[in-house]
Formats: C-alpha cells, sequence, structure tokens
C-alpha cells in the first residue's frame, strides 16, 4: 500500500467514526462566512456534500439566498464543470447516488461557469496538512479544475479537524489550499521562504 493510500484509509475511519458530523459542519461552515474573502467574492465555488465529507447543503441553502453568484460543479468525463446554481429544487440524483445539477441547468450555456470567473473554491479532500497540501479521492477531478482558476482565486480546504494529517505527499502539480477550515478555526499554511 503506498503512503497516499495509507492516509486515505486512516483518515477515512477517523473521519467515518466522527460523531456529530451536522454541528461540526456547521461550524466549520460559520468559520468560512466570516472570512473577508468569502464576503468579498462575487462568484463562490460550492461542492455538495458525500458520504462522511464536511456537511455543506445547509449553508449552500443559505448562500443561494445572497447577492454572490454560487456555482457548484459536476463530473463531465474527467474534468468537473461548474454551474450557477438558483436554487437546491435544480439539484438531481446523479451518477454514484451523488447529488449535481439537473440535465436542463447543465444545457443552459449562460448557466456555464468559466474557473477563470472563480473568486473562492471550497475544495472537499480526503486529507490536509500545514503547509496547505491536500489529498484527495485519486481522481484528480478537483487537481485539474484548481489549474485552470485565475491567480487570485482563494482555494478553501474544508475539513474536520481529524483530517490533518502531518504531510500531505505532494507532487509539483498539485495546488495548495491557501486556508484550510476546521472546526477549530482557520488554518493560513506556512509556505518555504522563496529564495
Amino acid at each position: 500500500m503506498s503512503l497516499k493510500q495509507q492516509i486515505r484509509a486512516e483518515v477515512r475511519k477517523l473521519r467515518n467514526a466522527l460523531p456529530c458530523k451536522d454541528e461540526l459542519s456547521h461550524r466549520i461552515l460559520s468559520h468560512v462566512w466570516e472570512l473577508e474573502c468569502i464576503s468579498r467574492a462575487k462568484t463562490i465555488l460550492f461542492y455538495i456534500d458525500v458520504r462522511d465529507e464536511v456537511r455543506t447543503r445547509r449553508e449552500l441553502e443559505r448562500a443561494l439566498i445572497s447577492d454572490q453568484r454560487i456555482a457548484v460543479p459536476y463530473c463531465e468525463g474527467d474534468l468537473l464543470v461548474c454551474v450557477e446554481l438558483h436554487a437546491m429544487s435544480e439539484l438531481q440524483v446523479g451518477s454514484f447516488g451523488i447529488l449535481e445539477p439537473a440535465y436542463s441547468i447543465r444545457e443552459n450555456l449562460s448557466r456555464i461557469v468559466a474557473p477563470s470567473k472563480i473568486d473562492v473554491v471550497l475544495v472537499p479532500g480526503v486529507a490536509f496538512d500545514q503547509r496547505g497540501g491536500r489529498l484527495g479521492h485519486g481522481k484528480g477531478y478537483y487537481d485539474r479544475l484548481l489549474e485552470q482558476v485565475r491567480p487570485g482565486c482563494i482555494k478553501i480546504g474544508v475539513a474536520f479537524q481529524c483530517q490533518l494529517v502531518e504531510e500531505v505527499p505532494t507532487e509539483p502539480h498539485d495546488v495548495l489550499m491557501d486556508l484550510i477550515v476546521t472546526e477549530q478555526g482557520v488554518i493560513t499554511p506556512a509556505r518555504p521562504v522563496q529564495k
């Protein structure tokens, strides 16, 4: 088993056993809402939680009544495509039992949100570290999406405290998080000084 597989297995076990996920998720998203980058953002990309991820659905409903443009992703082949969401009723159960935008929304070209137009991305993951390293599920969907966002886009890793590990194995193409938010607060990753 590789180190990445080992970390995934250990963290998933911890996350699965975690009680009160709804309450902890609410705390996490409360910290997110307090961030200045969120209040300034014109367009925010939410993810829709699945399985044991930090629950975002309740906060997504809250976001939809704000003045901000809210987008959610869906899988198309090997890519995540982002579309503007206006109401929770525009979601349907799709592949693997995951909520995703209805086909009628996807087909509406005016609802497609280019990655270059996103100001803040809420990023799920299996594990994160203090440097901003992120370990996903291994399919690379978010890695490919994050490579396309504009340079000033703020990438926020959203996780339970049990998902923080000492070090996530990273490769040169991996995109680091600008912030990580857990139920205990906001972490600004320490980065090595460039010489």
